[in-house]
């Protein structure tokens, strides 16, 4: 029998894929953190309004002195696994270190 053109598609869904875990938001906000964390950009882009309020008061009190905090975290989500980015910040909503 013919299949023209088409392959054979069975068993595919039971198929383990080679292509290795991504995360699509772990090097934005590793790199905002780190160049722009002074405006606690990569809280914004977490989805944590209420953590990158909190920052932003903290850069105006301190006068610029606690934007250590996103610098270092910006490094740290650099050298996390992606599974464990999305795990703790995207799904598991750890607003902080």
């Amino acid at each position: 029998m013919e299949n023209y053109g088409y392959t054979k598609t069975e068993n595919v869904h039971n198929q383990q894929s080679s292509v290795p875990y991504r995360s699509e938001k772990k090097i934005p906000a590793a790199i905002l953190g780190i160049l722009v964390g002074w405006l606690a950009l990569n809280k914004f882009y977490l989805g944590y309004t209420k953590e990158g309020v909190i920052q932003l008061v903290l850069n105006v009190v301190t006068f610029g002195a606690a934007s250590i905090i996103p610098f270092i975290e910006g490094i740290l989500y650099l050298f996390m696994s992606d599974k464990q980015f999305d795990d703790t910040y995207v799904y598991g909503k750890k607003g902080w270190l």
